[in-house]
């Protein structure tokens, strides 16, 4: 399964989160993923791609 985020750099030790489907930054609780530390930018991409393989996971399963 393929990751649904990935990481960007907008400016020099300034991350993003990109949606790889949309292009677009992604958003968690109506706050857009930019401007982020590497650390904070990596921690959270791994949390947001390990949430989404499990939301496909528990869809498959009832589709």
């Amino acid at each position: 399964m393929a990751n649904r985020y990935a990481l960007r750099m907008d400016l020099p030790q300034s991350w993003a989160i990109v949606d790889v489907f949309t292009g677009q930054p992604a958003m968690i609780r109506q706050k857009v993923m930019v401007g982020m530390s590497p650390r904070e930018a990596e921690d959270m991409v791994v949390q947001m791609n390990v949430g989404d393989i499990r939301r496909r996971e528990r869809a498959e399963r009832k589709g």
